[in-house]
């Protein structure tokens, strides 16, 4: 009798060990499965939240949000007012990397506001391009932070070009044609 409750007890050990190996495995490759879709921006996420799992309802909160926005894509008229635009810009970084820099930080917004991004309020800029270029919001909260040491004249000539070229990745990317769009009827 006593053989069989120890069978018992080892069984249901066995099964609460497994369970809890289970839900671990499974949390890592949740876990996982975030970090490959939201990359840095996820990482950032959990440290700023303080665990995975707030983080993961925050990013699944934004893409609800993001769902809920008409992003919409450039026409053809806006992109080429728009990389001229840009061109223009790039060329007085040469002899005014601190006004380029103001100017590129503008002309994202501008395109953001165009493709109907809410632009108000930078943390929701950023928590929205996550969603879609999760792997260039770092870069753009990183470049946001130079703009504001360039408000303040505190940037060096090699931060504001670090910044130029956050601004620049991302700002291809607002142009490109978004096909993944879908149209709401």
């Amino acid at each position: 009798m006593n053989s069989i409750y120890f069978i018992v007890a080892v069984v249901l050990v066995l099964v609460v060990i497994g369970a809890v190996v289970g839900l671990v495995f499974s949390n890592r490759k949740r876990s996982q499965n975030y970090q490959n879709k939201f990359g840095s921006d996820y990482e950032q996420t959990v440290k700023t939240m303080g665990n995975a799992k707030l983080a993961q309802t925050e990013m699944d909160d934004r893409v609800k949000h993001v769902s809920t926005l008409d992003i919409r894509p450039l026409t053809e008229t806006e992109h080429a007012k728009y990389l001229s635009e840009w061109e223009t810009i790039q060329t007085k970084f040469i002899d005014q990397p601190a006004q380029a820099t103001v100017e590129a930080d503008h002309l994202i917004m501008e395109v953001m506001q165009t493709r109907n991004y809410p632009i108000s309020d930078f943390e929701q800029r950023a928590a929205d391009i996550s969603i879609k270029y999760p792997n260039l919001v770092a870069n753009y909260r990183a470049a946001r932070a130079i703009a504001i040491n360039n408000k303040e004249r505190k940037a060096t000539t090699e931060e504001l070009r670090e910044a130029f070229v956050h601004y620049r990745s991302l700002f291809d990317e607002l142009l490109e044609p978004d096909y993944s769009i879908e149209k709401k009827n």
